[in-house]
């Protein structure tokens, strides 16, 4: 018999009101213990909590959901308490009292949603996103994965794979088995069609782009202004900016949201041929190593010079001396704050383009690599003439659309997965 576990689900303390979950087979002995009587399933009842010894702890609204129809799939109860620290510590202590009940561990509530089938693997995932969510683009694609869209249509990739399947068997059990004369005449085709299908969700972009933001990296010789302009995209002063060359040794990365839209911006040390400075020289390395990972390229030094696909952008607009770029993409000072509007708002409809669409689910690395596994396992059916082969080829694809909603996963991939949720949730 599984272990009852308890958690407060809400915000930490202080608060107006603390939520604590209980779940397991105890969950309805451990609100006895505490209210006197189970209240009427699914309604909110006002009761005074009491410890073991009868001493009140606290006037509360419970709720008992008996399972399986419940978020976990066990037995669940609420206790809705007044958020204060003390409230909180005084009723846990008192469930800690209780036997067969323990504190729950991270995720260890949606970990027994995803058990007992209350949930599957690609929602748990989006639900995971869905609570580290900072911005709405991030908020409504996670949304969409957390609600059932992608694994609803993983569902009906796997029945029509299925059906395939079938009629492939049906060749090996009645029909020549040297060849696939035998199946449908449709049959090609149903496989090209899903296998398009799968490649137009290869060709979105991915759910990284979302959770690490748009990646830009500005580049430049030293004293270009840089940091100035990095200071300004990110409205801090996490830079040090300074009229001495090689004043930035290092990449410095911030991230932030502009126009909701997610960014990580990347300052970086000057470029130059040659410095006498040792740790300069790992400065410059690190930055010519980031501007391989960057998505953008702000390129704030001589025109023509940055790396292919860079936006030329000209600088210290404000001063005169300056050799100025002869056909910009943006000129702007970050000092006066010239041209600063203008290139965000480019760099939000550049960022937004590369993105998912508001409200599409998108694939992270793991449904990626599994969508990539069908796609290749679709093609060798659709090339094969040996039935055996075909079938073997159409079981390798059911197989990966077991993986993408956890019919077949591993502990390990669980433990990373569950791992990255609060305790109580």
């Amino acid at each position: 018999m599984p272990d009852t576990i308890f958690a407060l689900s809400s915000g930490s303390p202080p608060a107006a009101i603390g939520v604590v979950r209980v779940s397991g087979p105890a969950a309805g002995i451990a609100l006895t213990a505490l209210s006197g009587t189970l209240p009427q399933p699914r309604r909110a009842s006002y009761r005074a909590l009491r410890d073991a010894d009868g001493a009140v702890l606290d006037q509360a609204l419970v709720l008992w959901f008996p399972g399986p129809n419940t978020a976990t799939g066990e037995d669940l109860a609420e206790l809705h308490l007044h958020g204060g620290r003390a409230v909180v510590a005084a009723v846990e202590t008192a469930l800690l009292g209780i036997a067969g009940l323990r504190r729950a561990e991270p995720g260890e509530f949606t970990r027994r949603s995803f058990a007992n089938g209350r949930i599957d693997l690609a929602e748990a995932e989006g639900l995971a996103d869905l609570l580290s969510a900072e911005t709405e683009l991030q908020r409504r694609s996670a949304l969409a994965m957390a609600g059932g869209a992608f694994s609803r249509q993983v569902e009906q990739w796997r029945d029509r794979v299925l059906v395939a399947s079938a009629a492939v068997e049906a060749v090996l059990d009645f029909g020549d088995e040297d060849d696939v004369s035998d199946l449908p005449p449709d049959f090609l085709s149903r496989l090209t069609d899903l296998r398009g299908e799968l490649q137009t969700w290869l060709s979105r972009p991915r759910a990284e782009a979302l959770r690490e933001g748009f990646r830009v990296v500005l580049a430049g010789p030293p004293n270009a202004g840089k940091s100035t302009l990095f200071n300004a995209l990110v409205e801090d002063e996490a830079a040090i900016t300074s009229p001495l060359a090689g004043t930035t040794r290092d990449v410095l990365t911030r991230a932030v949201s502009i126009g909701g839209v997610p960014f990580l911006f990347g300052d970086t040390a000057g470029l130059r041929d040659e410095t006498g400075d040792e740790i300069e020289a790992i400065g410059i390395s690190r930055a010519l190593a980031e501007l391989g990972k960057a998505d953008l390229v702000l390129w704030l030094g001589p025109e023509g010079e940055g790396p292919d696909g860079a936006w030329e952008v000209a600088p210290q607009a404000d001063v005169f001396h300056v050799e100025h770029k002869a056909s910009p993409r943006h000129r702007i000072s970050a000092v006066t704050g010239t041209g600063l509007d203008a290139l965000r708002k480019d760099l939000i409809e550049t960022a937004a383009a590369s993105m998912p669409k508001p409200g599409e689910a998108a694939l992270n690395r793991r449904q990626y690599a599994l969508v990539v596994e069908a796609e290749r396992a679709l093609g060798s059916a659709a090339a094969e003439r040996d039935p055996l082969l075909v079938a073997e080829a159409l079981r390798l694809v059911r197989v990966a659309f077991d993986g993408l909603i956890g019919r077949a996963t591993t502990e390990d991939m669980l433990d990373s997965l569950f791992g990255r949720f609060c305790i109580g949730k």
